[in-house]
């Protein structure tokens, strides 16, 4: 008669890390000083500078993350600023 195979224990869950909610701000270029609030009563988004007073506000998902909302914060700059230069470049 043969020995009964033991069960392997199942691996451990792997454990998610929590992202930051606290960034650089890109107009004072403050580090940590950019705190990231997430109100899903009203579904708005707020990304808000310490220093500076700069702030960024947007819509969001049940999805949305702070890194999502700062995301877009950068993304909006990058895209304000190109747009100046292509109006720029057109004057010139």
């Amino acid at each position: 008669m043969g020995k009964r195979k033991a069960k392997s224990k199942p691996p451990p869950k792997k454990r998610m890390d929590k992202l930051d909610a606290v960034f650089s701000c890109p107009f004072c270029s403050h580090g940590t000083s950019v705190e990231c609030r997430i109100d899903m009563k009203n579904l708005i988004g707020e990304a808000n500078c310490r220093i500076c007073q700069e702030n960024f506000s947007t819509t969001v998902t049940a999805l949305t993350e702070p890194i999502d909302i700062y995301s877009e914060w950068i993304d909006e700059c990058e895209r304000v600023n190109n747009y100046e230069e292509e109006d720029v470049s057109y004057r010139s």
